[in-house]
């Protein structure tokens, strides 16, 4: 039967200055946030192909339009994700195959509570101040919700929406960021 849907979503990051950013570190974030794309894509778009239907959705994130401090590698990633789902996207074209990204702004998962724990220290506040603050830059005054990403996912694999590749959709409550 073979994967007709694909949704890339693995994803890690690490905070350090472009200066002393460990290389391993630099590493593993290439290799599980695009290298894992490339691979799972590499796999199952043959007999996407083949079937002439199938759906590719990665998720990337708004860093990879805006970058941040502290974070060159993640960005660098999430970037490359969007060159990546061009091409496949152009690839796939002609045999009912699409292939998007989104692009979230923070949503509410462990990567996101993690990541928060950790600027939160190195800027000498609580996790909790850092929330409320990147909560009130956004215009919604919230942060995006799992399910939010999951029902743009979902509607990216119907069939009526084939005509829609080698987009990348932001979900960030209205933020750049």
């Amino acid at each position: 039967m073979g994967v007709k849907i694909l949704v890339n979503a693995a994803g890690i990051a690490y905070e350090h200055q472009m200066c002393n950013h460990p290389d391993e570190e630099w590493y593993k974030v290439i290799d599980i946030n695009l290298n894992g794309i490339y691979r799972t894509t590499k796999l199952c778009f043959p007999g996407m192909i083949e079937r002439k239907w199938g759906r590719i959705i990665n998720i990337a994130s708004t860093s990879a339009s805006i970058g941040a401090p502290l974070h060159a590698a993640y960005c660098t990633s999430k970037a490359a994700i969007l060159g990546l789902t061009r091409c496949v996207a152009l690839e796939g074209a002609l045999y009912g195959v699409s292939c998007n990204s989104i692009s979230p702004g923070w949503v509410e998962t462990k990567l996101a509570e993690g990541m928060i724990g950790r600027l939160s220290q190195i800027e000498g506040r609580t996790a909790t101040e850092y929330l409320e603050e990147i909560k009130e830059s956004y215009p919604q005054k919230r942060i995006i919700q799992p399910q939010e990403i999951g029902a743009v996912a979902a509607f990216l694999c119907r069939d009526e929406a084939l005509g829609i590749t080698m987009q990348d959709i932001t979900v960030s409550a209205g933020s750049l960021w």
